[in-house]
């Protein structure tokens, strides 16, 4: 977890005035604060006939999975190549927006930070597990409960942190994900949360247009994360989460929700896809950033809050090797590149994404 990040709250009164979004902004702002409200400015590029750059078809199944569910299907748009996706042109100035000479910084390890551990962690619990009220702040955008959220669930920097407090529930008898942000249990066994979404890990449904997540863009938390065991398995086989210090009041599919008031064109939107270049060479570093570069190559990124510039997101995980992960300091924003991930787009609506010969 980033040091301090937040969201910054917009006085009701300004959310009638305006169709813009909520930000969340980086580390310096302390409190916590309400996900955005929907944005009106949503910029989704229409599908568009297989091309050159259009990967070839998915596998029949994705690679590691979360304890028997898939991490989504493998035609869903987190685990496409786009290896060979055509850079867009507005590339230099999105990069230079995130921050050229910004390095990248895997959020996630070994070991405690502050008082908790380092990473976003994932719950699994079982088909038995008792489902428990959720109320929310933002329940217009939430999807109601009960969720099966135990009372020990694992919070997003420890019981006592004061960040966004992510909880991230994976149902192994239903394959189902539960998310919450914001999320503080109650003492009669209920939670409560700034806002919670639910999600089918076989299937490539969005959220409604306009809504967030547990997530600033909208989107589900735990497929962007890089686990473990991917990587001690050699092979991460999607795009990776990653925060930009600001971005537009636009966002691009698959994200649903934008973050931000700003109209700058040269800021991200939220959903867009950077991959780190080819010509990077990332035959020196350890193990385990060597994995996590490839899939930067091959999946690459998907903003999907606003942060710190060029954080990766990942599980903590005692097996982690701090050293290693730290050589992903050596890259830097102009060792990437922005890519039209909107021509592989089937539906508006759907996270299926296009491939050769379809």
């Amino acid at each position: 977890m980033s040091p301090g990040r937040r969201w910054l709250p917009v006085p009701l009164v300004l959310s009638l005035l305006v169709t813009a979004c909520t930000a969340r902004t980086p580390a310096a702002l302390a409190g916590p604060s309400a996900p955005p409200s929907p944005a009106a400015s949503a910029a989704v590029a229409s599908p568009v006939a297989s091309s050159p750059g259009t990967p070839a078809r998915p596998p029949a199944a994705a690679g590691t999975g979360l304890r028997g569910c898939p991490d989504l299907p493998a035609d869903n748009v987190w685990h496409a190549d786009v290896s060979r996706l055509p850079v867009l042109p507005a590339s230099p100035a999105y990069v230079a927006g995130i921050g050229a000479a910004a390095r990248v910084k895997a959020d996630f390890g070994a070991g405690t930070w502050d008082g908790g551990p380092i990473g976003i962690p994932v719950t699994y619990v079982g088909a038995g597990q008792p489902r428990v009220p959720v109320s929310f702040d933002y329940a217009d955008e939430s999807d109601r409960g009960p969720y099966p959220v135990p009372r020990d669930a694992l919070v997003e920097g420890g019981p006592a942190a004061s960040g966004d407090r992510h909880v991230l529930v994976v149902d192994t008898g239903a394959c189902r994900l539960y998310e919450l942000w914001d999320a503080h249990p109650k003492p009669d066994g209920s939670w409560h949360a700034g806002s919670g979404a639910v999600y089918d890990l076989r299937g490539d449904a969005l959220r409604p247009a306009g809504w967030t997540s547990a997530d600033a863009a909208g989107l589900p938390v735990v497929p962007g994360l890089v686990r473990y065991e991917e990587v001690a398995a050699g092979r991460i086989d999607h795009a990776i989460r990653v925060t930009v210090p600001r971005s537009q009041n636009r966002y691009v599919w698959p994200a649903r929700h934008a973050a931000s008031r700003s109209t700058d064109p040269a800021l991200p939107p939220m959903g867009l896809r950077l991959r780190l270049k080819s010509t990077v060479d990332t035959s020196r570093l350890p193990g385990q950033a060597r994995v996590i570069a490839q899939a930067m190559k091959t999946y690459g990124l998907i903003v999907a809050d606003n942060g710190s510039a060029w954080y990766l997101s990942g599980t903590p995980d005692n097996r982690w090797n701090n050293d290693a992960l730290r050589a992903l300091n050596s890259l830097t924003g102009n060792d990437f590149e922005a890519v039209d991930a909107g021509r592989l787009m089937v539906g508006p609506d759907s996270a299926r994404y296009r491939y050769e010969g379809e």
